[in-house]
């Protein structure tokens, strides 16, 4: 890789791991709803002004107009439904366990691929794969999670199933389209379903909440959403989309560090061995031989 290369990957997993800490300090004061709304709409806030900006941006609008259902479909499982879920986990789970649950998304992505004809030949190393990455996440659940918690498990897996299809809904249906026209239509249409969703249930927090959580919502909106997807675009223009994904190993680290520095959360041998498992799998699912690598990398 060259520098920038790496600088913009360091920063990425960095915008990329951090979300789950925030989340768990700006839900002690506001309700899931709410959080979602104010990331959503500060994101787009902060997205729109640059796909304006941009002549090749603006010309691709009315496509992706043209396009809502598969817009509607992949904003839900990409972000209206997960977004959502998550926050409400981190209610009763630490922030690195729900991490490390989510970093199975590359093994569920592989298994999903076939209801879109994207079937792949896994090989022994991507079966292997796939029986790494199903024990670490069995090790998490039944010796890392109190049997209380196992609600707030079952809103990481729906979170960890849209992250899986959500990909293969835009890489059919809006791969041509560019990056950030994409993410900015997404983030509003979240943000739009969501108005009505707080203004009929829990509605704006009556007191002003702590600067803590004020600032955990900007630093959600500003770097781990808008700063994050232009860090992602960058990353994969400098290496390519399948060099690109490998940052997802790098997020749960970060998360487990920052949730047991900052949070005091505790890390168990089981959260180590569970980590290590599932990441270890994810890898092996993920990884292309050189010469099958090239192909999707010059796409």
């Amino acid at each position: 890789m060259s520098r920038r290369a790496v600088l913009l990957f360091a920063a990425l997993g960095l915008a990329w791991g951090v979300p789950y800490l925030l989340i768990k300090v700006a839900v002690e004061e506001l309700a899931p709803s709410v959080l979602v709304l104010a990331r959503t709409g500060l994101g787009a806030a902060l997205l729109l002004p640059l796909v304006l900006l941009s002549p090749a941006s603006r010309r691709a609008v009315p496509d992706l107009l043209r396009r809502w259902p598969a817009l509607g479909v992949y904003s839900v499982l990409e972000i209206v439904g997960p977004w959502l879920f998550l926050t409400r986990a981190e209610q009763e789970l630490p922030s690195s366990t729900a991490a490390l649950l989510i970093s199975a998304v590359p093994v569920v992505g592989v298994l999903v691929a076939p209801l879109f004809r994207r079937a792949e030949r896994l090989g022994a190393r991507g079966w292997a794969g796939l029986a790494l990455g199903s024990a670490g996440v069995a090790t998490l659940v039944g010796l890392d999670v109190a049997g209380s918690d196992l609600g707030a498990v079952g809103e990481v897996a729906l979170v960890v199933v849209g992250y899986a299809v959500g990909p293969a809904i835009l890489t059919r249906w809006l791969g041509d389209l560019p990056g950030p026209v994409v993410v900015t239509g997404s983030l509003l249409v979240s943000a739009l379903f969501y108005v009505p969703v707080v203004a009929l249930g829990p509605g704006l927090p009556d007191a002003v909440p702590s600067a803590a959580a004020l600032a955990s919502v900007a630093a959600l909106a500003v770097v781990c959403t808008a700063a994050a997807f232009l860090l992602l675009f960058a990353l994969v223009g400098e290496v390519g989309p399948v060099r690109a994904t490998a940052v997802v190993y790098v997020n749960p680290v970060v998360a487990v560090l920052a949730g047991a520095v900052l949070l005091d959360e505790r890390v168990t041998a089981f959260t180590v061995a569970g980590s290590a498992l599932v990441l270890v799998g994810s890898v092996l699912v993920t990884r292309r031989a050189p010469a099958a690598a090239a192909a999707p990398a010059t796409a």
